[in-house]
């Protein structure tokens, strides 16, 4: 898995998404770019914003017992997985002002470094390892800017 931490991989990411323009069109699944931004963007949310409501109880449980092996492991999402309610665009995005968005994310994730996310409690599965963060992020903007064709 590549290192969304170090500063060559963040710049090859934002490099992908410089490619990207409105009309883009996905190779799989609904989303338009902007769409697309603004859901890549909701896991940056989780952990810059505090935005939206941690999962409790039962839900917690699932989240952390089923969906963060799947999300912090190295294999592949599937096209057209299921998405979680908070990860759902239905309504148009701005293109320019996501795409920014997701870049300041990205950026601000890769100069706090590794080290800042290592033990470092998330929002939905508990604290996680460097690696796991780092897959994470890293596994979610490489699904869809292949989905985009890029």
């Amino acid at each position: 898995m590549k290192d969304i931490f170090s500063k060559e991989v963040t710049e090859e990411v934002i490099a992908r998404i410089n490619n990207l323009t409105a009309e883009t069109q996905p190779t799989w699944g609904k989303m338009s770019v902007g769409q697309m931004f603004a859901h890549c963007s909701v896991a940056y949310k989780y952990v810059f914003d505090n935005t939206y409501k941690k999962p409790k109880g039962l839900k917690k449980f699932i989240m952390m017992k089923f969906i963060k092996p799947m999300i912090v492991s190295e294999k592949p999402y599937k096209k057209n997985g299921v998405t979680s309610p908070d990860f759902k665009m239905t309504t148009p995005k701005e293109f320019e002002e996501e795409k920014k968005q997701l870049i300041d994310y990205l950026n601000k994730t890769q100069e706090l470094g590794g080290d800042h996310f290592h033990y470092k409690e998330s929002h939905s599965f508990g604290i996680m390892t460097r690696d796991e963060w780092n897959n994470m992020f890293y596994k979610h903007i490489d699904h869809h800017l292949t989905q985009f064709g890029v």
